[in-house]
């Protein structure tokens, strides 16, 4: 009888350590040789956070003319997803296009800038103010560069479009 329990014993204590070593509990000694696959853990923060790996862009020099155009990515690195309510440039030469649905925690998104340098010869700095949901709700991005004028009189490389010549007899 009393191998009979001890035995028992002995099955129950073993199904329940494996059981427990299943459920990765950190109380219990690892096993050596035991593979564990750990996930990348990203700190997040309470609420909706945007997380800009730039929030200015030089362009440096462009040509008159030119459409210069950049785009500021961003992490969600909260708990709570991203709504942009509004993407607002300083003048009407800056054009904004953003993230128009929401962004998850853990998520990237976009505001994009396009300046438009057509009769704005010289030195630059412009504003786009993003507002949203997140725990900073007006953030302010910033392009700036300078446009080298065209000078008038300068040619300018333009492709010649000719057609077939009709005839009429």
């Amino acid at each position: 009888m009393k191998k009979l329990v001890l035995s028992f014993l002995l099955i129950a204590f073993t199904i329940n350590l494996a059981a427990a070593q299943n459920k990765k509990n950190p109380k219990l000694p690892k096993i050596v040789g035991a593979r564990e696959t750990v996930a990348p853990v990203v700190a997040k923060e309470p609420g909706a956070v945007f997380k800009f790996n730039e929030t200015e862009h030089d362009f440096a020099a462009i040509k008159e003319g030119d459409l210069a155009t950049h785009e500021f990515k961003f992490l969600n690195t909260g708990t709570e997803p991203i709504i942009i309510s509004n993407v607002q440039a300083s003048c009407g030469c800056t054009t904004p296009d953003w993230t128009r649905e929401p962004i998850k925690a853990g998520a990237t998104g976009f505001v994009k800038a396009q300046y438009n340098s057509q009769g704005r010869p010289g030195a630059f700095t412009k504003s786009i103010t993003v507002t949203s949901n997140a725990t900073q709700p007006t953030l302010v991005l910033t392009i700036k560069g300078t446009v080298n004028q065209t000078l008038p009189g300068t040619p300018e490389k333009k492709e010649e479009v000719t057609s077939p010549l009709k005839v009429n007899n």
